[in-house]
């Protein structure tokens, strides 16, 4: 649970795993998480360079402090947070979401910022929505996957519906799913995010440490020198 991101794709996730040495991450177009060793080094550093490419801010789920020849350019403070005392129960509004609802959700996701959502990451877990007249106004699902554990994120509302409860609902409907599966549910949140996080704790989620989420760009490498031939002479 230290490192969610590299148990993800060591274990449950593993069909999704690219690997550069020791460097793991999700396809491009599934997640920006890229997961470290424990106790990286330079060799690692320069995979993760190689992994990511030239130019390429690298987020880093390990929270691991990049070399300094590195430019951070986010950081932000976070929490990771535990089933402690959730009352999971299903939604009868809820529906499933799948990849028909995919153009929906990253419409949702792009009024709402509620993190990192692309064109694949409904196929990390359940997702689950709720519609208002046939359009899709409220979603959260399932995305780091370490043994054991699963992550509940993409939690956003429409602002036409907020104040309704139904990110709650969500939160509580997906946990259902994760728990009958003998799983237990975790979230992260911003540190800064005190409305949401004072949230999750209503709803029976617990503190279980402080952790800073980082993107960091790495050094610009120099160009191979040309060692192609040069014109002969006559």
């Amino acid at each position: 649970m230290d490192n969610p991101a590299r148990s993800s794709l060591t274990g449950p996730h593993a069909h999704f795993a690219e690997r550069r040495g020791r460097i793991l991450r999700y396809p491009v177009d599934v997640s920006p998480w890229l997961a470290l060793p424990d106790a990286p080094d330079a060799q690692d550093w320069d995979d993760v360079a190689s992994l990511a490419g030239p130019g390429v801010p690298v987020t880093l789920t390990a929270f691991r402090e990049p070399p300094p020849d590195w430019e951070i350019v986010f950081h932000a403070e976070g929490v990771q947070l535990v089933d402690a005392s959730v009352v999971a129960e299903p939604d009868p509004e809820a529906v499933r979401l799948g990849p028909a609802d995919v153009p929906e959700m990253l419409d949702l996701v792009a009024r709402t910022r509620p993190g990192p959502f692309l064109p694949r990451t409904v196929e990390m877990g359940a997702y689950l929505g709720i519609r208002r007249n046939g359009a899709l106004v409220a979603m959260a699902g399932e995305r780091l996957h370490p043994p054991g554990w699963t992550e509940i994120s993409g939690v956003c509302t429409d602002e036409s519906v907020r104040g309704q409860g139904l990110a709650s609902r969500l939160v509580l409907a997906v946990a259902h799913g994760i728990r009958e599966r003998g799983e237990t549910p975790f979230l992260h949140a911003a540190g800064s995010n005190t409305g949401a996080i004072r949230l999750y704790e209503s709803l029976g989620f617990r503190l279980r440490r402080r952790t800073q989420f980082l993107s960091a760009l790495p050094p610009a490498r120099p160009a191979p020198a040309d060692t192609s031939p040069g014109p002969s002479l006559p």
